[in-house]
């Protein structure tokens, strides 16, 4: 078989030249190999991330510093601002405002009990009684009769007596209008929407 090909041109640099492994490496490339970046780095000097050319990572001076320490604006706000919420009272529950009314009512009644007694005593130890009943006794008095006697009627047991019983009948009006009323208030607050209150916190 013959070589037809002819004589081929030789090349110096790579037939007296050193190996790929034996060359020694060019002056200005001491350090890591980088490879060439798609995009122009930012100025300042730094990558997409904050790491400075070079792989090493690390902030410019004054950067940091300022980034830290901010100073608190001024004109700011130092009082507290005062919360409010505006609520709306949509429904009344009439068992527990029957409940609650009906102790209130229990309350209010042996009040007035206690409080017919002391002025009954206060008024009798004043001489109310006394002096009042003996007006009233000669004016209705005549020779066959003394009058009618004041102090006899408006005796103490006969006062916590008629108190007691209007204590007893303002307990169950009491407790019966306060349950119809939430009933009236429920079937008022469908249509209106109810109470609407707003309320605040305590400065």
């Amino acid at each position: 078989m013959t070589d037809t090909r002819g004589p081929q041109p030789q090349y110096e640099g790579y037939a007296t030249g050193p190996l790929p492994g034996e060359r020694e490496p060019a002056p200005g490339q001491a350090g890591p190999y980088h490879p060439p970046q798609a995009y122009p780095s930012p100025p300042g000097g730094t990558h997409g991330g904050g790491v400075p050319r070079g792989g090493q990572q690390g902030t410019m001076p004054g950067v940091g510093a300022a980034q830290t320490a901010r100073k608190p604006r001024t004109g700011a706000r130092t009082t507290p601002r005062t919360r409010k919420a505006r609520l709306r009272v949509a429904k009344a529950d009439p068992w527990s405002v029957m409940k609650v009314s009906f102790l209130l009512s229990i309350a209010l009644g042996i009040c007035t009990v206690v409080a017919s007694a002391v002025l009954w005593m206060v008024m009798d130890a004043m001489g109310v009684f006394s002096t009042v009943g003996g007006t009233i006794s000669e004016a209705t008095g005549s020779n066959d009769s003394n009058g009618f006697d004041l102090q006899a009627f408006l005796s103490l047991p006969r006062v916590l007596l008629f108190t007691s019983v209007i204590a007893v009948i303002d307990v169950v009006l009491a407790t019966a209008l306060a349950t119809l009323g939430a009933f009236i208030y429920n079937l008022s607050a469908g249509f209106v929407g109810g109470v609407e209150l707003t309320l605040a916190e305590d400065e």
